[in-house]
């Protein structure tokens, strides 16, 4: 831990506090000592954000100009590449764990966010219509691709966050630092338009664009890395076994795939975020669904024809996307500033992990009743914001009694694995319903009902295992108290 970290607990001279601090009290409880870390922290994560969200519209434009492949619907398309997501990602995830192993956590981010880059570099000379063409499956490459980066760069960046901060620190800085996700989202995603508009980052550039925050984060990574040493936590029980932490027992090495699917609490932590995604895409799918159809029908309306019509759907939902998510990150902003730190102070993790589950069991309620465009997409906007502020924020919390090996492989896996695997459940619903039998969207949205229901109960055990960690963490004399 850095030298200059406060005290965790009691009273502290007020006037020792800097001016970043005082300001950043605004949004949480910061003591003398924490502004500096904790401002880079707040930097870093809204630039991975906002490279993410230069990027995150392209995919959903190039998998529409991609057409139908083999016979499939767009709506098909898209779900099957979400499901080849989760399968790519098992040999992925039990490589980066054998690199947690080899490398420091600063070189270890730092290498895998150097070879997204470089990847990213490769679809921006790819991409349809630049310097080729058209590149047979693209579209889905990329959007594969976009898949995997979304979800561990920005994994890789919580998994370090939770390991600079002792659970005490991180329960009053991780809602502050999330802030800074929500809004590089925000920011991102609004950007996308104006930058186009003035010719100053053309669509076909945003790839490049994207590189400059993403080459800054590295360098605000290595430089909180070289201020906190790591933390010293108190090991756990997990499942009733001790996780040897930093500066205690020797480490039981394991892959991380062994790590998860060995241990009761990861794994049902991992079938939430399963659930969890598994609810969203299926409600993004018949959204891309509608919009795919009124968007076919317009340009039929238009007299347009052929390649004319794979740019004009192409355009027109890169850019319902580009608007879908600034208002959902928008939303998710104000949530994460005024909302995220304060049911965690008073509500305590449990209010923090439910509340998205209760907010998704309303609104898919409500799709079920209503099951209009419109409604669809209004909808969609507070489950998505929610999701990306307030179960963000619990997500994050959730590893901050683990060990550095436990957060380092378990995290991305869980973050990655099982929410791709979610995408495939989707796709798998996608498959019954639309080819199999048919169903009409209301039956989509009976299945999210259900889906919820045995999500809340999954969440409601992690809340009761997540108490009594923290009590273990904080017990005065070793595990859960005893000498």
């Amino acid at each position: 831990m850095s030298a200059t970290a406060p005290p965790a607990t009691g009273d502290f001279d007020r006037s020792r506090l800097t001016w970043v601090e005082r300001g950043l009290r605004a949004f949480t409880d910061v003591r003398p000592g924490e502004g500096r870390t904790a401002l880079v922290m707040f930097t870093n994560v809204f630039l991975i954000l906002c490279a993410y969200y230069f990027v995150k519209p392209l995919r959903e434009g190039w998998l529409a100009a991609s057409g139908e492949v083999a016979g499939f619907s767009k709506i098909e398309v898209r779900a099957y590449t979400s499901f080849g997501q989760s399968l790519l990602l098992v040999p992925v995830v039990a490589a980066y764990g054998r690199l947690v192993e080899r490398w420091p956590r600063a070189q270890l981010i730092q290498r895998a966010t150097l070879f997204c880059m470089a990847t990213m570099l490769a679809f921006w000379a790819l991409q349809p219509n630049f310097l080729f063409r058209h590149v047979p499956g693209i579209g889905i490459a990329f959007y594969l691709w976009v898949g995997m980066f979304a979800v561990f760069v920005v994994a890789q960046f919580w998994a370090f966050a939770a390991d600079v901060y002792t659970q005490e620190r991180g329960n009053r800085l991780l809602p502050m630092i999330a802030i800074g996700a929500t809004a590089g989202g925000a920011a991102g995603s609004y950007l996308i338009e104006p930058l186009g508009r003035t010719g100053l980052v053309p669509a076909e550039h945003l790839l490049l664009a994207a590189l400059v925050p993403l080459g800054a984060s590295i360098w605000m990574t290595r430089l909180v890395d070289g201020w906190e040493g790591g933390v010293v936590k108190r090991p756990v029980r997990i499942d009733g076994a001790a996780d040897a932490a930093q500066g205690g027992a020797a480490r039981v090495r394991r892959g991380a795939l062994r790590l998860v699917f060995g241990t009761r609490y990861l794994l049902v932590v991992g079938v939430i975020m399963l659930l969890a995604n598994w609810v969203k895409t299926n409600g993004e799918n018949q959204l891309y669904d509608v919009l795919q159809r009124t968007l076919e029908a317009n340009a039929a309306t238009q007299g347009l024809a052929g390649d004319a019509v794979k740019g004009f759907v192409k355009a027109e939902t890169t850019a319902f996307f580009g608007g879908f998510y600034f208002w959902v990150n928008v939303l998710a902003l104000a949530l994460q500033a005024l909302v995220a730190s304060r049911v965690l102070r008073y509500g305590g993790f449990g209010a923090l992990f439910l509340m998205l589950p209760v907010i998704a069991l309303l609104s898919y309620a409500s799709m079920l009743l209503l099951p209009l465009l419109w409604v669809v997409r209004a909808m969609q906007i507070p489950v998505n914001a929610t999701d990306y502020s307030i179960q963000n924020t619990a997500r994050h919390v959730l590893w901050l009694p683990m060990s550095q090996e436990v957060t380092f492989k378990g995290k991305p896996t869980v973050d990655s694995l099982f929410v791709r695997a979610g995408d495939g459940m989707a796709a798998l619903t996608v498959l019954v319903g639309v080819q199999l039998v048919s169903a009409p969207i209301q039956t989509f949205f009976a299945w999210n009902v259900l889906l919820v229901a045995a999500w809340l109960v999954a969440a409601a055990w992690v809340v009761r295992e997540h108490r009594r960690m923290s009590r273990d963490a904080h017990a005065p004399h070793g595990l859960g108290g005893a000498s």
